[in-house]
């Protein structure tokens, strides 16, 4: 459940929180935030579709940098393209890089998609990933399981930012290509479990 009372956050708080707690409270509890390649590569990308514009091709409306919202969820953002076929609705997220498996990205996208169905009172049953640097673009269908997950996902982020809560750092092949790494300091907690281990070690007792 979402506490009350909770400013909106942004959807792209869901993203970061779904792949690591900790980054997510980074960035939008302790406003933390470093350049690596990997930021830079999503910044030029989203250059492209960050700035407002619409236009129609073959009977499909294109729009880009939608503003966007969920006053149920208390979500705001912006949404890279949405393509209206008709009167529905198709959200596309924008990601730099190849193709992945999307999980995490998928759930940013289906919150945009649940923004797009308060605000326009109709169904939004799918959307899409497009990866800048493979030029590929996967459909994604939502499920009501996914939808479930979503759900618990917004709560939990909402508690964490408004908790201020930081979560411990993780020190795993997540923080491998982090930007945050250096904030975050992965590294404590495997040098804490080394000492660990050595003064266990240190007090082994030898049997006769």
């Amino acid at each position: 459940m979402i506490p009350e009372p909770s400013d909106p956050i942004m959807i792209s708080a869901l993203e970061h929180y779904s792949y690591c707690p900790r980054q997510c409270a980074l960035i939008h509890v302790e406003q933390t935030f470093h350049e690596n390649l990997y930021t830079m590569r999503g910044r030029d990308v989203h250059e492209n579709v960050d700035a407002e514009s619409s236009h129609e091709i073959a009977g499909v409306r294109y729009e880009r940098a939608l503003p966007i919202w969920c006053c149920r969820l208390k979500l705001v953002g912006k949404a890279d393209l949405v393509e209206f076929h008709g009167d529905v609705p198709y959200p596309v997220e924008y990601k730099s890089g190849r193709h992945r498996a999307g999980h995490h990205e998928a759930l940013q996208l289906l919150a945009q998609a649940v923004c797009l169905e308060e605000m326009l009172n109709i169904n939004v049953e799918k959307g899409a990933l497009y990866w800048h640097g493979s030029r590929e673009r996967k459909e994604i269908v939502f499920t009501d399981a996914m939808r479930a997950h979503l759900e618990e996902v917004v709560a939990a982020t909402h508690e964490m930012i408004a908790n201020c809560h930081l979560p411990p750092p993780v020190n795993d092949k997540r923080c491998k290509d982090c930007s945050l790494k250096e904030s975050c300091l992965p590294h404590v907690v495997g040098e804490k479990g080394r000492s660990r281990k050595a003064a266990r070690d240190l007090f082994v007792l030898n049997p006769p």
